[in-house]
């Protein structure tokens, strides 16, 4: 099971209905597109981090090892605006580049916290079943959700084969490893498509007829949680627009 995925399940925020997560987490990516980046998207990520690390009570190094990947984009993104292409000297660095790669950074890593405010407090298992009610096809909901799961069953094979080849010095040298990678390409091809047809003859023998029918835990939407969230997301729009100046 992935970190961030363990993190949800054990998140004492599970047993909310995920709309009342969806409004704060993706209410906060919503205002760190929307905000000018100094100092609302600065705002944003301050508020995503403090629900992050306080009341959802998520441990700081498993949100830092899930925060980097996309924190990585956002820099590699923000990095390319400090440089000009073009004119006399062919390439050098931009004029306000310095500027608007720092605004770009901020709006970026900020919506990223917000989507994580979402993610380490709902388990797909939780989402995905609604999904239906919300009107997304329910063929659709039923890819996704034998997706997931695969993914998850593929990422354990592949962890059983690695283990494997390094019990066998098979990443003792280049030559070995590149050799070790090709075979657990191919072990993982073949045993995706057992697990396939495997999939398929066990919802066959339980009479599948197009739809997967899962059950889903009693949850309300808490007016109160979602009253919470509207107060703050209001707090951070008006606070951002009210202090708006450009970053420097």
């Amino acid at each position: 099971m992935l970190s961030i995925d363990a993190a949800a399940h054990s998140s004492r925020w599970r047993r909310r209905h995920p709309v009342d997560k969806a409004v704060l987490g993706l209410g906060l990516t919503l205002l760190a597109v929307v905000l000018p980046p100094w100092p609302g998207a600065a705002l944003v990520l301050v508020a995503a981090l403090a629900v992050l690390l306080g009341p959802a009570r998520v441990p700081a190094g498993r949100l830092w090892r899930a925060y980097r990947v996309p924190l990585g984009f956002c820099v590699t993104g923000a990095v390319t605006l400090l440089v000009r292409v073009g004119g006399p000297d062919l390439v050098g660095l931009a004029p306000d580049g310095a500027v608007q790669a720092g605004e770009l950074l901020l709006r970026s890593s900020a919506a990223s916290l917000g989507v994580l405010v979402f993610a380490f407090t709902t388990p797909m298992s939780d989402l995905l079943p609604r999904l239906v009610r919300a009107g997304v096809p329910a063929a659709v909901v039923d890819v996704a959700v034998v997706t997931y799961r695969m993914a998850f069953l593929l990422l354990d094979a592949v962890r059983q084969v690695r283990q494997a080849q390094a019990a066998r010095l098979g990443h003792t040298t280049r030559a070995a490893a590149w050799r070790s990678l090709g075979g657990l390409g191919a072990t993982a091809f073949v045993r995706a498509f057992d697990r396939a047809g495997r999939l398929q003859s066990g919802l066959a023998g339980r009479g599948y007829d197009g739809t997967l029918r899962v059950l889903v835990p009693p949850t309300r939407v808490s007016g109160g949680f979602v009253g919470g969230s509207l107060a703050l997301l209001v707090a951070i729009a008006v606070l951002g627009t009210a202090l708006e100046g450009p970053l420097s």
